[in-house]
């Protein structure tokens, strides 16, 4: 998981309080009499010109296009990082994450398709259930601290971000419109500089930087999601160490504050304004609302742990050493905490902003749901393997008199 178990634990429970508060401003701002200065703030235009060349932008596309590159690009870190050197290096070690992130994506994007098949229109978000937010489902993780063994953490850490890897591809094959061949080309370009780079092995960032930004500018106007230039920037990044450390570890360490702090609250907060005068009951009964909250809250710890289970019992992969099934469930549940990357997915699906305030009703309600019935059944959990660890040290204590 990391080399400093106790500051990644903080890092990832400060980072989903940071999240939460921003979410929750969003919600009190857009049901307030400044909700009309939210919407104009977060829809006011920015501009970026030099000389004749200049993009043009609203604050929201700004944050949803731009700084979640960098989200992206400290995502791709994490799974690059993991993959090579962590807990999904080596096939023995990545078949029990692998396999149960694969069914915990498949399950809720087929509950969400079969409540919305008869409407392509909304049919468009069938990927919007099938991502684990990593901040949040950390953090809710480390609220319970040592009640929630390494092991879990671990595997819950692999699981959103072999989650993520899955939304990035499914973002860029299905969420892509048309493409200029011309800038394309260009954005290659952009990529086989980044290659070049780390086949040279350089360790200067401001050379990643110049490249990645030119491959950003390229991506955002050949049709492809922008946010998949740090993607390739990600990858590219050297992971071959010098005294102990190495590019990869250094950029992974200067972005994480920045993007659990300030980015993805950022994103939170011009993203889940949810209008809830009028919602009622009603509102979550249609057809997408319904298919998130399904999906994310039944379709991923169904997936899961289905899959997880099998792999188990199939003799493909060891249990989580420490933690008993009930415990290996609740992580399950905690999947089907969706919020960064649903959300995101929901915008690349929807331009309307009706389907928007459904997407975003949707995964608040089967967030808060996973989070809270997770938490109730990892404290339960812990709290009886305690009292099953005790009753057992006491029986060999009478055993011994």
């Amino acid at each position: 998981m990391s080399e400093n178990s106790e500051t990644t634990g903080s890092a990832d429970l400060f980072g989903g309080i940071a999240l939460g508060v921003a979410a929750l401003a969003a919600l009190l701002v857009a049901n307030s009499p400044l909700a009309r200065d939210y919407d104009a703030l977060i829809h006011a235009t920015a501009e970026v010109r030099i000389g004749s060349i200049g993009l043009s932008k609203s604050l929201q596309h700004w944050i949803n296009d731009g700084l979640m590159a960098i989200f992206f690009l400290l995502v791709t870190l994490e799974i690059k990082r993991e993959a090579i050197a962590g807990s999904l290096a080596g096939a023995k070690r990545a078949v029990l994450p692998v396999v149960a992130a694969v069914g915990g994506f498949i399950a809720p994007a087929a509950i969400y398709a079969a409540l919305n098949w008869s409407d392509p229109r909304t049919l468009a978000g069938w990927a919007i259930p099938s991502a684990t937010d990593i901040a949040f489902a950390m953090g809710v993780c480390a609220l319970l601290g040592r009640r929630v063994p390494p092991s879990l953490k671990t595997l819950l850490l692999a699981l959103a971000v072999i989650d993520d890897l899955l939304a990035i591809v499914v973002i860029a094959i299905f969420y892509t419109d048309a493409l200029s061949a011309l800038s394309l080309l260009l954005a290659g370009l952009g990529v086989a500089g980044l290659a070049a780079l780390n086949l040279l092995n350089v360790r200067k960032p401001s050379l990643y930087i110049l490249v990645g930004l030119f491959t950003w500018a390229c991506v955002l106007k050949s049709g492809v999601h922008a946010t998949l230039a740090g993607v390739a920037v990600g990858f590219a990044m050297p992971l071959t160490r010098e005294n102990g450390t190495s590019l990869l570890d250094q950029a992974e360490h200067a972005l994480k504050p920045w993007v659990g702090y300030a980015i993805v609250p950022l994103f939170a907060f011009a993203n889940a304004g949810v209008l809830i005068a009028g919602t009622s009951l009603a509102s979550l009964a249609t057809p997408v609302s319904l298919g998130i909250v399904a999906g994310l809250f039944v379709g991923k710890q169904l997936g899961v742990f289905a899959a997880a289970t099998a792999t188990i019992r199939l003799g493909l992969a060891e249990p989580p050493p420490g933690a008993s099934n009930a415990q290996l469930y609740g992580i399950a549940i905690l999947t089907g905490v969706g919020f960064t990357m649903s959300l995101f997915i929901g915008t690349l699906a929807f331009e309307n902003d009706g389907l928007m305030t459904q997407v975003r009703l949707g995964v608040l309600v089967a967030s808060i749901l996973s989070s809270l019935v997770a938490l109730l059944i990892l404290f339960a959990a812990s709290g009886s393997r305690a009292a099953a660890k005790n009753a057992a040290g006491a029986q060999r204590g009478e055993q011994n008199v």
